[in-house]
């Protein structure tokens, strides 16, 4: 499916969808539980699908995981069954890594694999961890990329690992390691990148009942821990998704734009905030209500290092190409190991649309006064992120933007397209 974007003004109030990040956690931490949780207003997407197929192939059972859902009912499965059938975690690399470690937690073997997106992302510290717990953690292709075969039980103990291949290795340990005997010892011997994806895994887990401690150089969680069930879980909205709707009412807003369901959590890409305040935007966070106001504001190119906020690039690849100056994208070595290679993608498709950018291993730059965005005919990569910040970037193109592969915003914020045409975009879906 392609989305053909024209130069377009938007105005008035748009919802937020649902967190992602906490979708994921949340109804894998139900599936930890002994009980039933409910959990209000999920993110229902392709990917938060995958961890509910996963929660049901380890004894599980999700109820309400439909398009349009306001609440998904997550029976426990507590210590994990060895699946009857391979698990198939689709696009999802959140989904494989966090079940990599529930597998760990079986007596048999599990299987995991996805699409070719997938297998092409690197798990090899997560199977090197798993294995130094006495666990089984293989990759068939001995690349550190899915299929992955991976078995225990593992009982605990300590590990070490870098940290700046991927946050979600740490969070995957923490949330099994209290399920396991003697609990889990994590140490890092690289500085931890996306460390706020950890905090928001702690806060959840919190929520949960289960304790976890973060020493500086690692963090560590109890074993023998019970995940509270029985009550209900209520998912924030996700500022990864509300940064393209700012990054909209920025550069182009008739009048205001108010977005709702933006109340503060320990999500890193709450930055997108202050990030648009350093480059002039007027806007403004009533954090009580949970609503960010802005207008179409001049921009101003600025350094922002993105170590910690690697899904906010794209966005800001694109608000740095209709900025006045330099934008650097800085610590983005990492953005490279996603659903693709996002440093790339963005430079290829900001250039084709007329963007001046200069792209290193580990940094992107977007020289805005040499910049003026063309409607041209781009691809979002199989990339949600990609395919909606490209289309941001066709609002304030000149002539129409087709972005190629508009189906792929499931992943994450079904409703993009709906909710930009709402607020008054000319889009149209063919």
């Amino acid at each position: 499916m392609n989305a053909d974007i024209g130069s377009s003004r938007v105005s008035g109030t748009v919802r937020a969808p649902p967190s992602k990040s906490y979708t994921h956690r949340a109804i894998l931490a139900a599936g930890y539980g002994d009980g039933t949780t409910r959990i209000e207003r999920p993110l229902v997407s392709a990917d938060t699908r995958a961890t509910a197929r996963a929660v049901e192939a380890f004894g599980g059972r999700v109820e309400g995981i439909a398009d349009d859902s306001e609440r998904i009912t997550v029976e426990g499965f507590g210590h994990p069954e060895t699946p009857a059938d391979v698990v198939d975690c689709a696009n999802s690399g959140t989904t494989m890594r966090l079940v990599t470690a529930t597998a760990a937690l079986a007596e048999g073997l599990t299987v995991l694999t996805g699409d070719g997106s997938l297998r092409s992302r690197p798990h090899g510290p997560l199977l090197a961890a798993i294995d130094d717990l006495d666990g089984r953690a293989e990759s068939t292709r001995a690349n550190g990329q899915a299929p992955l075969v991976v078995g225990g039980p593992v009982d605990g103990g300590r590990v070490s690992m870098p940290g700046d291949v991927s946050s979600q290795f740490v969070t995957a340990l923490l949330m099994a390691g209290a399920r396991s005997e003697s609990g889990i010892e994590i140490g890092l011997e690289t500085e931890l990148k996306s460390a706020p994806y950890v905090e928001i895994t702690r806060e959840l887990l919190a929520d949960f009942g289960v304790e976890t401690e973060n020493g500086g150089k690692g963090f560590a969680v109890a074993g023998g821990q019970a995940y509270d069930a029985g009550g209900e879980y209520r998912v924030p909205g996700d500022f990864s998704s509300i940064s393209y709707l700012l990054a909209a009412g920025a550069l182009a807003a008739d009048d205001e734009l108010t977005v709702e369901g933006a109340r503060p959590s320990a999500q890193g890409d709450s930055a997108i905030v202050e990030i648009l305040d350093r480059m002039g935007a007027e806007i403004a966070w009533e954090r009580d209500a949970g609503t960010i106001s802005i207008v179409r504001s001049p921009l101003s190119g600025v350094e922002i290092d993105v170590g910690d906020t690697p899904d906010l690039l794209p966005t800001l690849a694109v608000l740095g190409a209709a900025a006045d100056g330099e934008t650097r994208l800085v610590t983005a070595e990492h953005v490279r190991y996603k659903e693709t290679d996002r440093v790339s993608a963005m430079a290829d498709e900001l250039e084709a649309m007329g963007a001046s950018v200069t792209e290193r291993e580990d940094s992107l730059t977007i020289h805005g006064e040499d910049s003026a965005l063309q409607g041209a005919r781009v691809d979002g990569r199989g990339d949600h992120r990609i395919v909606m910040a490209l289309a941001i970037a066709g609002l304030v193109a000149d002539g129409a933007t087709t972005v190629v592969g508009a189906e792929h915003v499931d992943v994450s914020f079904p409703d993009f397209f709906a909710t930009l045409a709402d607020a008054g975009a000319d889009v149209t879906l063919d």
